[in-house]
């Protein structure tokens, strides 16, 4: 015998399809979110590129048009890059603060969570716009910067404005944004993006997690891309002809890696130690007059420069381009007044970045060991290997470098080489000098804690104290005063 169902029966089961419905539509609701973050991050990686591409075409533009001018005037350098030293030091400084130096240390330092806005800022749009048109303008004026260091900085800042937008429901990290920022700027500013990658996970991801996610890595792979669409599928050099036999190979492992090393090692402490341990005359003229210090480095840069013929002028692309094809010849001295020329050209305070100039000062020590072989079409091997030891040496990254070496001349049949010399002058280099860039990011972490710690003392700090002494004394005498008047006016008074 069947149970007839009565309406409770009927409205139990509406209750059931409407809670479903409800928890399909928050199901559909939240993957709509969660791909909605998605995009947001991979817009952001495909705005890191597209603004790369925009400063490394405005850094070309200043560059070639200002050297244009220096060769049919050669003492146009003695003018002006003394006078735009002076100026972008005190633009930086008035509207742009925390936009001097390379930017890889201000994007470590800020790892992490947000700061108290009351804090100096090392990310923001502000410093990404500073950036890009000082750092351009620096380099295009002939100081010996690179564009590769900033761009990780805007990279982070970008990603960082992006983070601020994005759903707190989908749980990415602020500090993973800016790995991924900043390692999509250097994907895209050396149109390497498995080089990208790995400078997140070697350089930038050491105080988070190991393991980075697939959205951070594909939108390093996207900056990559926008850079390649840009610039073009092909490497940065060409394809540069690496051969040799293996008793070639070894001598010249052997040679650059002790060379860059020690040259690599000496480099990163005299930054380290102009930026952090810094004293006497000449510092405590940086410290009271920036601009003059900053105008006085560029005359001196000029005045190298014009000896070196224009070569030591800016990022050093060129020269390196004309070591590695054969088209040009440069003097053996060059890596050594391109040595000095970027260590004056980072004293001076001005936005930009070491990765190029290292890059030209390690080409410069191949061609300086030139000599120690036989065979003239092993040199283009000396030259691979300097610029990947120099570059490992002063950043003390050496996975890094030598993919960045390696995408840059397709150098894929030199790997092995590539890897044992960046390891061996990295090696050397710790010799030498702390690891630059998260050397200068604990710098930042301690101005930001010192500034914290006096907004504290400010906050806790007591109300000046109210001499009440003062004002009872003042009392007392009105009241006395009272008194006697009170006193007085009776006896003045006319008696009847």
């Amino acid at each position: 015998m069947k149970m007839r169902r009565g309406p409770w029966h009927w409205g139990s089961r509406l209750r059931q399809r409407a809670e479903f419905a409800r928890l399909v539509r928050r199901r559909r609701a939240a993957y709509w979110r969660i791909w909605l973050g998605r995009a947001a991050v991979w817009a952001g990686a495909v705005a890191v590129g597209l603004v790369a591409v925009g400063f490394a075409r405005l850094v070309d533009f200043l560059a070639h048009g200002l050297a244009g001018f220096s060769r049919d005037h050669w003492w146009l350098p003695l003018l002006y890059m003394p006078a735009a030293g002076g100026l972008l030091v005190w633009v930086t400084r008035r509207f742009f603060p925390g936009s001097e130096g390379s930017g890889i240390p201000q994007a470590i330092a800020d790892m992490g969570p947000a700061a108290d806005p009351r804090l100096p800022a090392l990310l923001s749009l502000r410093i990404a716009v500073g950036k890009i048109f000082i750092g351009a303008t620096a380099v295009g004026a002939g100081f010996s910067l690179g564009r590769e260091g900033p761009t990780v900085q805007v990279g982070a800042s970008l990603m960082q404005a992006i983070h601020r937008i994005l759903p707190r429901g989908l749980l990415i990290r602020r500090e993973h944004l800016i790995v991924a920022g900043g390692a999509a700027g250097i994907s895209a500013a050396f149109n390497t993006p498995l080089a990208g990658v790995l400078f997140a996970i070697e350089e930038m991801s050491r105080g988070v997690e190991a393991r980075m996610s697939g959205l951070v890595i594909t939108a390093i792979v996207l900056a990559g891309v926008v850079a390649q669409v840009f610039f073009g599928g092909g490497h940065y050099f060409g394809h540069i002809l690496v051969t040799g036999s293996p008793r070639d190979f070894l001598i010249a492992v052997l040679a650059s890696g002790l060379t860059c090393g020690l040259a690599g090692g000496l480099f990163a402490r005299l930054l380290i130690q102009a930026s952090m341990g810094w004293t006497g005359r000449l510092a405590e003229l940086r410290l009271a007059r920036p601009a003059l210090f900053a105008a006085a480095c560029g005359l001196m840069i000029a005045v190298i420069g014009i000896v070196n013929h224009g070569q030591t002028f800016g990022s050093g692309y060129e020269p390196t381009r004309m070591l590695l094809d054969g088209s040009g010849q440069l003097p053996w001295y060059f890596s050594g007044f391109k040595f000095v020329s970027t260590v004056l050209s980072y004293l001076a305070g001005l936005p930009g970045g070491i990765f190029a100039p290292s890059l030209s000062i390690g080409a410069g020590i191949g061609h300086m060991l030139d000599p120690i072989f036989a065979d003239p079409e092993a040199r283009g091997l000396l030259l691979v290997l300097c610029m990947t030891g120099f570059l490992a040496a002063a950043t003390q990254a050496p996975i890094t470098s030598f993919i960045i070496v390696m995408e840059m001349v397709d150098g894929y049949g030199a790997v092995i080489a590539l890897m044992a010399v960046a390891l061996i002058s990295t090696a050397v280099a710790r010799l030498l000098s702390p690891p630059l860039y998260h050397t200068l990011a604990t710098r930042y972490l301690a101005q930001r804690k010192a500034a914290a710690a006096s907004l504290a003392e400010a906050a806790v700090e007591p109300a000046p104290a109210v001499d009440w002494s003062a004002d009872e004394q003042e009392n007392a005498g009105a009241s006395g005063s009272g008194d006697q008047a009170g006193q007085a006016a009776p006896d003045s008074a006319p008696r009847t």
